[in-house]
């Protein structure tokens, strides 16, 4: 019995020590993002290693393969915004029409309704239509990062404020307090990279 808890112990400490660590890079990567530094993406890579670990064990198996989704456009990330300083300037960002923001959203919801379907019914998952729709809905904002268009982060702000109620009710207490900062600093971000974008020539964001 006290072998059983030692190891239960162990464990728990072990999962909460790499929460934390992982918790702590992927603040790091949003903070430098919100800067525009290119050294965002190496943060997040390292971050979303140590998630998929957590994310799988907490049985949120969508979270799971959006972690490796984050791994390989953290890859994407740093080779774009090189990309975006070399021949544009470092702190230049784009934006799309309204009516192009309700065509994604629509064919983004649609998916998370698919995903959360295969996983109420084929998995084990937890919160599956809520975590599928995060899920779906962070693959899109992710890659509008890395496009640097304005609006992503207002995207992350409806984006984090539901994963607040799914963590915390999974008990990832480091999760749900980053994301309590994630929903500020994302608003935070919105009005950084907006004022960029009206101090600059107004361009619309090229459709790939």
């Amino acid at each position: 019995m006290m072998l059983w808890l030692s190891n239960a112990l162990d464990q728990w400490q072990l999962m909460h020590s790499l929460e934390l660590l992982a918790t702590l890079l992927a603040l790091a990567y949003v903070i430098l993002a919100m800067r525009q530094s290119l050294w965002c993406w190496p943060a997040a890579l390292l971050s979303t290693i140590l998630f998929t670990h957590i994310m799988w064990d907490s049985a949120l198996l969508s979270d799971a393969l959006l972690q490796l989704y984050y791994a390989a456009m953290a890859l994407y990330g740093w080779w774009r915004w090189q990309q975006v300083k070399q021949h544009q300037g470092r702190n230049r960002v784009s934006e799309w029409p309204l009516r192009r923001h309700l065509q994604l959203i629509a064919v983004t919801g649609v998916i998370g309704l698919l995903l959360g379907y295969l996983m109420a019914n084929y998995t084990h998952a937890d919160f599956a239509y809520i975590d599928a729709q995060t899920t779906a809905f962070s693959v899109m904002a992710t890659w509008l990062v890395a496009r640097k268009l304005v609006s992503n982060w207002l995207y992350w702000v409806v984006i984090d404020a539901v994963s607040i109620y799914v963590y915390a009710q999974k008990h990832l207490y480091f999760l749900t307090l980053l994301f309590m900062l994630y929903t500020i600093i994302a608003l935070a971000g919105y009005f950084i990279w907006r004022a960029n974008y009206q101090q600059q020539p107004q361009l619309v964001a090229p459709g790939r």
